[in-house]
């Protein structure tokens, strides 16, 4: 049983051949809401990192136990994400997102209170209104754009977007925090995630491009039938499993960091700030240009080989910067680790977006659930190679979970091998859209 729609595979084949890719800036313009709401998205959970300390204190709680609390929104997305997969793709993506928006708006009032318990709901929360937000808003800016590389290019858009707040987050929140506190902050993002709810909603009318209607028109798919279709699109699991991998290596690499830059070269908080500097503004230029890149009318490298290369580039990157004592290359190879997971991730969103067609919700939605579980993953997996034999015990661990992406990516690529059709790397949507048969 297919999940697809009812345009025959010739036509969408020539439709996607033919496709013009509309510039970045046109695409901004269309997306401002969405891109806007994705920023916003990220900023609780930010202000509430920043400002931990006084947050604590605030509640009468330990910064351990305040900390600790961060954990529960991990969870929620984790939990929520997967549960709630299959049903993004049966309401409006701009719905959904306001859902989430309306959610992350009530958390983030009941945070500024500094109340400890309603700051557990805020953790919950959040976790839960982001599981439901960043996938939805990643649909939607596809489906504003059809099933081709624009839709794909508007996806990788969204993500770029966070990696950008991601970097900027902290002088953005701490400027007004000095006239407000971090109370006013989160009261800021209340009202603004408020008004984006309401825009998205007034906008969802006319925001019927083709593929979306054509989806609407396809035949609607069971809950369970769901992650079952979903399962059967040719590469979905192991990218799926890409992504997952990957964040348990970059965010585990990230959570001792600043451990390692203190203790083999003595660089305090203020130096290592540039640091964080560095890797994030890796992070946000690859991802964008990577995005470009994959999603052009004529691109020079299929996307899954560039997938493998970024992930060769990470395993390297991660296993020599454990190894090296010289300032200046661990400092490249800090850029060089960044720059290489944002090519995976902008690789693999691009790929779940052109290759899950009707089912594009879901794949995002778990693919954000395995996200949350890769943190988890990442820190106690590194944790414990750091606690058993130092930072070759790190090394050994991130370059074993970097070796099992690199084995899965391979495996994309041989799955993909008869999908393409043309010298431009255009996919055939007929042969990868959500078709159950193997």
């Amino acid at each position: 049983m297919s999940a697809g729609t009812g345009t025959s595979p010739m036509k969408r084949d020539s439709r996607d051949t033919d496709e013009q890719l509309p510039g970045d800036l046109k695409m901004t313009r269309t997306l401002w809401p969405i891109l806007l709401a994705s920023a916003v998205g990220l900023l609780p959970f930010t202000i509430f990192s920043t400002y931990l300390v006084p947050i604590a204190d605030g509640s009468g709680s330990s910064v351990a136990a305040m900390g600790g609390l961060r954990g529960l929104g991990g969870l929620a997305a984790l939990l929520v994400g997967t549960a709630l997969a299959p049903l993004i793709d049966r309401v409006p993506k701009e719905w959904a997102a306001a859902g989430g928006l309306g959610v992350l708006a009530v958390s983030a009032a009941l945070g500024a209170s500094g109340e400890y318990i309603l700051l557990v709901a805020f953790c919950l929360l959040v976790g839960a209104g982001t599981a439901v937000l960043n996938p939805a808003l990643t649909a939607a800016a596809a489906d504003r754009f059809g099933a081709g590389k624009a839709a794909s290019r508007a996806a990788t858009l969204v993500t770029a977007t966070q990696s950008m707040t991601a970097m900027l987050a902290a002088p953005l929140i701490a400027l007004p925090a000095a006239f407000w506190g971090w109370e006013g902050d989160l009261l800021a993002v209340t009202a603004i995630s408020l008004l984006l709810a309401a825009v998205l909603l007034s906008r969802r009318s006319r925001s019927r491009v083709e593929g979306e209607e054509e989806a609407d028109g396809g035949e609607k798919l069971s809950y369970l039938a769901s992650f079952k279709a979903l399962g059967a699109v040719r590469g979905a699991v192991p990218l799926l499993l890409i992504s997952l991998l990957r964040t348990a290596v970059f965010m585990g690499y990230l959570a001792y960091l600043a451990a390692y830059y203190d203790s083999r070269f003595q660089l305090d908080p203020g130096l290592f700030s540039l640091v964080w500097t560095l890797s994030g503004a890796s992070f946000f230029v690859s991802n964008l240009l990577t995005g470009r890149l994959t999603n052009s009318a004529g691109p020079r490298v299929r996307t899954e080989h560039l997938l493998i290369l970024g992930l060769v580039a990470a395993l390297a990157s991660v296993v020599g910067f454990y190894f090296t004592h010289w300032l200046p290359l661990a400092l490249v190879l800090t850029s060089l680790h960044a720059a290489s997971h944002a090519v995976v991730a902008a690789c693999a969103v691009s790929l779940l977006v052109r290759r899950c067609g009707a089912l594009r919700g879901s794949a995002l939605s778990v693919n954000a659930a395995g996200m949350s579980l890769g943190v988890f993953v990442g820190a106690s997996l590194g944790g414990a190679g750091l606690g058993l034999a130092g930072y070759p015990g790190v090394a050994l661990v991130f370059g074993a979970l970097m070796a099992s992406a690199l084995g899965a990516a391979f495996l994309v690529s041989r799955l993909s091998g008869d999908e393409h059709t043309g010298e431009d790397g255009t996919e055939n949507p007929g042969s990868s859209g959500t078709s159950t048969t193997p």
